[in-house]
């Protein structure tokens, strides 16, 4: 099929927005999803205007070169117009890639120390700090809901609240086994240990996403407790829900009052249920989940992050960086985040017979 009649399916739904929306009829969620799609289709519909001018264009041109006074200069532009051709085709190509409807939601994030005892835990706590230090980079909002730290300042685990644009598109990529090459502080002889921490990223559930059923859940409240066993106060404000179909468990136990706490651990058992279900979806579709960049596969080792030689490698693509420090300020993560989006694009136009 040509690309122009590819398009030709876009050009009518853009149609049939703007006049439901010129008609009025739509309120309420209707109406705001109606908007934020005619939004989404504005920018792609300006390619392909400028794309089908393009080739006019084009046809123009190549009509007059052989006209003794017009032709030079028609050469010109069409040699401009024939740079400018490709580049209006591959953006319309990534329009046409069916975008994932969890792209635009926020997460939840959720790191853990692996394999490495303190040193795993240390580690962790740098991908907690390099995630806050990316979201104020991006202007995101960041909120701790619950954090495990270790005697010595590390983590064992922390799940965090990230909101703004586009946060799971970015952040769905960093799922997975992160592993570290240093040398530890607390390592008398230098020697360079290898240790691990994981990253879990899920979409932030909305209601309309996953229905819970209540005889589904446990819920059991307590005393909360500090790092050291002491009691932090002296009401039952924690809470544990265990979504007893999956044997899935949140306990919360951030807030003072048993109702925050309540509300904090249902949004986060809601996301994780949800992942559940994109991840069985995915399994379903997908023969190989393993050949898909950003598929969210926990059970591999993902990146390597080796300080000494200030070297940080994404095994799913083969990146390396020689910026290690940048990488963990926030500030080069997106060096990386790019390129695999891009690997992904290149996968799916290539599954689309469109490479």
């Amino acid at each position: 099929m040509d690309l122009l009649d590819k398009l030709s399916p876009i050009e009518a739904r853009y149609s049939e927005l703007s006049a439901l929306l010129s008609e009025g009829g739509a309120t309420g969620d209707k109406f705001v999803k109606l908007t934020k799609e005619y939004a989404d289709l504005s920018p792609v519909i300006d390619t392909i205007t400028a794309y089908k001018k393009a080739i006019h264009d084009q046809a123009d041109l190549e009509a007059m070169l052989d006209d003794p006074e017009m032709g030079e200069m028609a050469r010109q532009e069409l040699y401009d117009l024939k740079g400018r051709i490709p580049e209006l085709e591959h953006h319309i190509k990534l329009a046409l890639i069916p975008r994932d409807t969890d792209d635009a939601k926020n997460a939840i994030l959720e790191v853990r120390a692996g394999t490495g005892g303190d040193e795993a835990a240390l580690f962790a706590g740098n991908l907690l700090n390099m995630y806050r230090a990316y979201a104020l980079e991006r202007g995101w909002r960041f909120e701790i809901a619950e954090l495990a730290e270790n005697d010595i300042g590390g983590i064992k685990e922390a799940v965090v609240e990230i909101a703004g644009t586009d946060v799971f598109s970015r952040l769905k990529y960093e799922s997975g086994v992160h592993r570290v090459q240093r040398v530890p502080e607390t390592e008398a002889s230098g020697r360079v240990h290898t240790s691990a921490a994981t990253v879990a990223v899920l979409p932030e559930a909305e209601d309309v996403d996953i229905d819970i059923n209540e005889n589904d859940l446990r819920i059991d409240v307590y005393r909360s407790r500090g790092a050291g066993g002491q009691s932090v106060n002296t009401t039952d404000s924690a809470v544990r829900i265990t979504h007893i179909p999956t044997g899935v468990v949140v306990a919360m136990q951030d807030e003072r009052s048993q109702i925050k706490n309540r509300i904090k651990a249902m949004k986060i058992l809601k996301s994780r249920l949800y992942d559940l279900k994109r991840q069985q979806l995915a399994n379903d579709r997908a023969a190989d989940r393993k050949s898909q960049v950003g598929s969210g596969d926990r059970s591999e080792r993902i990146r390597t992050y080796n300080f000494p030689q200030s070297r940080v490698t994404d095994h799913r693509i083969n990146l390396t960086l020689y910026k290690i420090h940048e990488i963990m300020a926030g500030k080069a993560l997106d060096e990386i985040i790019d390129a695999l989006t891009t690997e992904e694009q290149a996968e799916k136009l290539a599954s689309m017979g469109m490479a």
